[in-house]
């Protein structure tokens, strides 16, 4: 299957502006912070680069989990960065989409668990169903 991008330029216009303005709100909030020398945040840099490194997992598939957790948490911020990291990590658009197919997957799980909550409820205010 061919991805095609058949978006109007106006469509492309907002979504390059709201990226656009991510990373800049990124990189302004980046430089008060170590502006402000927090240690905190310092030590978040410091971890991110240990977690996101090659190991047992490759980078890309820690950029692919961060993905999916990102979609399912609503962090557009998080999204953005680590679908970036991924592509920067040969990442291609299959790999990132499958990435948010488990994420879908995983965010729509919980309400099956939670269905089963509501059906005990209905069998113990109707009866056995």
């Amino acid at each position: 299957m061919m991805i095609t991008n058949k978006k109007s330029a106006s469509e492309k216009k907002n979504r390059t502006n709201k990226s656009d303005e991510i990373n800049q709100k990124r990189k302004e909030a980046h430089a008060r912070l170590i502006r402000l020398d927090s240690k905190v945040y310092k030590a978040f840099l410091e971890m991110e680069k240990v977690t996101f490194c090659d190991g047992a997992l490759s980078k890309k598939n820690k950029e692919f989990i961060a993905t999916a957790i990102g979609v399912v948490t609503n962090c557009e911020s998080c999204m953005q960065w680590h679908i970036e990291q991924a592509k920067k990590e040969g990442a291609t658009v299959y790999e990132v989409l499958e990435a948010v197919e488990v994420a879908i997957e995983m965010g729509i799980g919980p309400a099956t668990v939670n269905a089963r909550f509501a059906l005990e409820v209905m069998e113990n205010s109707f009866g056995k169903i």
